[in-house]
């Protein structure tokens, strides 16, 4: 979605990310199903945004820290592409390089656009664009080629996908129940200290009846001694 900001008033808020999966079957001479797959990427990648010129704020500011850290995620994986002796690249830290992991490495093929803006008040940020494109291009990236998955089978594929659906299911119920769990724990919570407040007022109660009482036995005690006085006279 897209927002305004000082710098631009129809500013891209999100990354926007298009996956397109083709899939082909084959069989061969002995009856077994084999699964080519080719995916294609399409991604819109949005600018990253310095707040004092966006004077962003709100809601507009955590989207651009956002946007920022998935930036700094990426440009974090493509350095470690380029150094070429990384043994890890840290594809994981953010959502963002998890969906372009398979268009980062091995069998893949990448085209990146680079948009700047010619106005001379972003000039900063065009060379720093500038900079992460020539970063981009020293990665060495494999032929593309078709995926092949050998000896699977349709029904095993589809198996395959039903026991994912299925784990990812009892993930959301196990997420609920969890969640129910903490609604009921939170519920007891409270009524502890409902009745531990009641408790509490119930001893305050207490203490002041025995406090009267004792004032009362007091004054009966001082007003007996008053006629004992009188009755002596």
């Amino acid at each position: 979605h897209v927002g305004a900001t000082k710098m631009n008033a129809d500013s891209s808020r999100s990354h926007s990310i298009y996956t397109i999966t083709v899939e082909q079957c084959e069989t061969d001479a002995r009856g077994e199903a084999h699964i080519r797959q080719g995916k294609l990427n399409l991604v819109d990648l949005a600018g990253s945004e310095r707040q004092a010129k966006t004077e962003a704020s709100g809601e507009r500011l955590k989207e651009a820290t956002k946007i920022n850290l998935s930036l700094s995620a990426l440009g974090n994986c493509i350095s470690a592409l380029v150094d070429g002796k990384s043994k890890h690249v840290p594809f994981r830290d953010s959502k963002l390089t998890q969906l372009l992991a398979d268009s980062l490495g091995g069998n893949s093929k990448t085209f990146m656009f680079v948009n700047i803006n010619p106005s001379a008040e972003a000039a900063s940020e065009s060379l720093c664009s500038l900079e992460f494109g020539m970063r981009v291009r020293k990665v060495e990236l494999g032929r593309a080629s078709g995926r092949r998955v050998e000896g699977a089978s349709l029904a095993e594929l589809k198996e395959a996908r039903g026991a994912e659906e299925r784990a990812v299911s009892e993930l959301r119920t196990a997420e609920a129940r969890l969640a129910r769990l903490e609604g009921e724990a939170k519920e007891g919570r409270e009524a502890q200290a409902a009745m531990e407040a009641e408790l509490a007022e119930l001893r305050q109660r207490k203490e002041a009846d025995a406090l009267l009482l004792e004032q009362g036995a007091d004054k009966q005690r001082t007003q007996l001694a008053d006629e004992r006085k009188r009755a002596a006279a």
